[in-house]
């Protein structure tokens, strides 16, 4: 027997308690995936997109990297996005960090750690062109503020994307959102910095 056993245990159970609340759940499952939202987050394992976002399997399309970091040459999101996008046609793409990220103070306190070093090159330039707002700050609060900035970036990246750019020059509804995750206490929450189709018009205020 594995010496992980106890995790075949445990999916055995979930299994289970998911059949027996709703005996179709896994066929329906099986049939069609039809998510809304595509997740781009953190690898963390702190930070499983479902379980925060109190979510259901189905109801969102994941792709995860070390600190959510979007590039136009980055073949495995490009990959993702373009599915989610054009396939699974979903209206909202979420890029979601965490506070306290292991990538951004990394990249904050320029150590080496080898290969990654490369993948987080974005980051550092970030924070260089934040500096003087960054250093402004209490040492404990410089991490998490590139944290926020590092969202903003990434949501900024995806709207020149083509795959995003196709999207909305074809009139779809597709948002993107940028959303941040505490740790400590466990809640989501919004930057406000949404972008929306530039090519639909606002629905007006009543």
């Amino acid at each position: 027997m594995s010496g992980l056993s106890h995790i075949l245990e445990r999916n055995a159970k979930w299994s289970k308690e998911h059949t027996d609340a709703d005996p179709e759940f896994f066929s329906r499952l099986a049939a069609l995936q039809t998510p809304e939202m595509l997740w781009i987050g953190c690898s963390d394992s702190r930070v499983p997109a479902n379980q925060v976002a109190g979510l259901q399997p189905g109801e969102v399309f994941v792709h995860r990297n070390v600190a959510n970091l979007i590039y136009a040459a980055d073949f495995n999101c490009m990959a993702v996005l373009q599915y989610a996008v054009e396939s699974l046609r979903v209206k909202h793409v979420i890029v979601c960090g965490h506070y306290g990220c292991g990538g951004v103070r990394a990249a904050l306190q320029g150590e080496g750690y080898g290969l990654i070093d490369h993948w987080l090159d974005p980051l550092k330039e970030l924070a260089r062109q934040n500096r003087a707002e960054i250093e402004a700050l209490p040492l404990s609060e410089r991490i998490d503020r590139l944290c926020e900035l590092n969202v903003r970036r990434q949501v900024a990246n995806l709207t020149f994307s083509p795959i995003v750019q196709q999207a909305w020059g074809a009139g779809r509804d597709l948002t993107l959102h940028g959303w941040i995750y505490g740790l400590q206490d466990g809640l989501l929450h919004d930057l406000n910095c949404d972008c929306h189709n530039p090519n639909k018009a606002a629905t007006p205020s009543l």
